[in-house]
């Protein structure tokens, strides 16, 4: 199935993204930049991480964590652990991360 739509950043109160533990380091970056600039215009962002194993989406956060405290800021992004878990009885889990200048 494929979806198109197009939507606006003063449309939503909360910005939410979406990260898949097979997805490699160059979208942890593209996203990082993502983030930086919405967070230009807005008060906070909302990741969900997730993969198919209990580890995959703290090493994601991390790695994320990573990149976004490389860059230099007057005004540094705060982590805040969200809802985390898993899926039914399948093999996939999930972690909420909201992030917001202190």
């Amino acid at each position: 199935m494929r979806l198109e739509y197009r939507i606006e950043l003063s449309e939503v109160g909360v910005p939410r993204f979406s990260v898949e533990a097979q997805e490699g380091i160059a979208k942890l970056f593209t996203l990082a930049t993502v983030v930086f600039n919405v967070l230009e215009t807005k008060s906070e962002v909302e990741i969900v991480f997730h993969g198919l194993n209990r580890e995959d989406p703290d090493r994601k956060i991390e790695a994320f964590r990573e990149i976004i405290e490389s860059v230099p800021s007057e005004r540094p992004l705060l982590f805040e652990s969200r809802v985390a878990g898993q899926i039914g009885t399948s093999s996939s889990y999930f972690k909420w991360v909201r992030l917001h200048h202190g």
